[in-house]
């Protein structure tokens, strides 16, 4: 059994952290195909005795699902609202899947503050425990539509560290649009390779090319791997794979998929 079937399988607390490159279609919309099959992989790991805490991006493309005369406004004001509207939608469309198995989604919306505060911290680990205790998925996002830089959290693979750590979970898997972490852009290079395991980052950021105008270099390889960081230290493995694959979830507990994975170190 690999390293990422060995975590997916002895885990028991698990969350889950989808990209919005995973949840959209080529066109920019919600990709419903998708997001039932992931739905489909949550339900099928709880049928084992697994909690699942799920971390969604995507509110803003279904805003502007919603209403497309502002998908090309720049104004953060415009920004936020696509995000308040997109988010009913988003969580609409967990209810309706989940509910296809009788499971039933509650929604926490975050920021910075939430954790950093003693009292808000305490209520967000109570929230997660009964929900989960009562067999409902947790739907977690940023607030994007009150955040504003000084209480941003900035990106949801943070937010999925920063929800991991707090809810001590047993792995965190990130879903993203690429196989892994590689040596160099796997979107520029045919030649770079997948590193499948890794146990120092400081030796990984030495060796691998995390720069460039692509998006592998523009804050999103560097996110999964801080996030990495933030989670290791409390000894949580962090699982990197590419959710654009249909059941990525379920081929990877059964070694038929792979991706990278980032060994928790309990200081």
């Amino acid at each position: 059994m690999g390293a990422i079937s060995n975590i997916i399988n002895e885990s028991k607390k698990i969350v889950i952290k989808l990209g919005s490159n995973v949840l959209s279609d080529e066109h920019g919309n919600v990709n419903k195909t998708a997001l039932h099959n992931i739905v489909e992989q949550v339900h099928g790991l709880m049928q084992l005795g697994k909690q699942v805490v799920i971390v969604s991006s995507g509110a803003r493309i279904c805003g502007i699902g919603a209403i497309n005369k502002w998908s090309r406004k720049g104004d953060i004001n415009y920004k936020q609202a696509l995000c308040a509207i997109g988010q009913v939608e988003l969580m609409m469309a967990y209810k309706e899947y989940f509910g296809d198995y009788g499971v039933h989604v509650g929604q926490i919306l975050l920021t910075k503050e939430d954790f950093e505060e003693h009292t808000r911290n305490l209520n967000i680990r109570n929230a997660l425990f009964t929900l989960i205790d009562e067999g409902v998925v947790p739907i977690i996002n940023e607030n994007d539509s009150v955040s504003v830089d000084e209480i941003k959290i900035g990106d949801n693979d943070t937010l999925s560290a920063l929800t991991a750590s707090l809810w001590n979970a047993d792995a965190l898997i990130i879903l993203s649009d690429i196989d892994g972490v590689f040596d160099k852009d796997p979107k520029s290079y045919k030649d770079a390779k997948l590193i499948e395991e890794i146990v120092d980052i400081n030796e990984l950021l030495g060796n691998i090319d995390v720069k460039g105008k692509s998006s592998f270099g523009t804050g999103g390889i560097t996110c999964k791997i801080e996030a990495a960081r933030k989670v290791n230290q409390y000894g949580i493995p962090l699982v990197l794979l590419n959710g654009k694959k249909l059941n990525i979830i379920k081929d990877a507990a059964c070694d038929e998929e792979t991706g990278t994975v980032f060994f928790g170190k309990a200081d």
